[in-house]
């Protein structure tokens, strides 16, 4: 079955600054792949028989986020049990001195299950922990041997210490991306809300007539930090804002 995912502006590869950028644009999904992305009346036209995925006048679909912080955040820092009721903030260091493999893979799970909230479709390692790789082979997220020189970089931005399960936090959208959005590629990608800065891309031409997107100076394209709409992993939406 195709899905058509479409958005007031489609971000292909924001990592590239010759990459264009499609407004009222849309991407074809079919299993796990990307079947085609352009303008949704072109995809919707030449698709007439797929499920349509509309996520509003504001949203931006790119490529899912890398989080260059995974190994701190998935075998140091514990991801509390809702049923603990002390929050649902990593606990900076919790796991220190753990023993227990199935508390590593509970906690990883859960703070896997956080990080798509985000619009995270990879993450860095290395990962030690038998019980964490299989928590992050099962996610179905890409797992990445380290963090890139791009995310070590954002270090001095996170609180001392720690990492952080939202990498807009710190770092503009061309330096989060995990990859690209591209016919023929593996489906996975997010779509953020709300009022994102455009600058530095090419190809931003005709979204003045765009509600609730707006072009400013700027380090990038940063969608508004605290979460994503949805994110799709491996064709499958395995999170949507509720």
């Amino acid at each position: 079955m195709l899905t058509l995912h479409r958005a007031a502006l489609v971000l292909p590869d924001p990592a590239d600054p010759t990459a264009p950028s499609i407004a009222d644009g849309a991407v074809v999904v079919r299993g796990e792949l990307v079947e085609a992305v352009g303008p949704y009346g072109e995809l919707a036209a030449a698709h007439p028989s797929a499920r349509v995925r509309d996520w509003g006048t504001a949203a931006v679909l790119t490529p899912g986020l890398r989080n260059p912080w995974g190994q701190r955040l998935l075998e140091r820092d514990y991801h509390p049990d809702p049923r603990e009721e002390i929050g649902v903030e990593p606990v900076v260091d919790g796991l220190v001195g753990c023993t227990d493999e199935t508390r590593y893979g509970a906690s990883a799970r859960r703070g896997l299950q956080r990080m798509l909230g985000f619009g995270v479709t990879a993450v860095a390692g290395p990962f030690e922990r038998a019980a964490v790789r299989t928590a992050v082979a099962r996610s179905g997220l890409a797992a990445l041997p380290e963090a890139s020189d791009a995310g070590a970089g954002a270090g001095a931005g996170a609180a001392a210490g720690a990492g952080l399960l939202d990498p807009l936090a710190v770092l503009p959208l061309p330096l989060a991306v995990h990859g690209r959005v591209a016919a023929g590629g593996r489906a996975d990608f997010a779509v953020f809300p709300g009022l994102p800065v455009l600058s530095g891309l090419s190809g931003l031409s005709g979204l003045s007539g765009l509600s609730g997107l707006a072009v400013e100076g700027g380090d990038g394209v940063r969608p508004a930090a605290g979460g994503c709409l949805a994110t799709v992993l491996g064709g499958r939406l395995v999170y949507r804002r509720r």
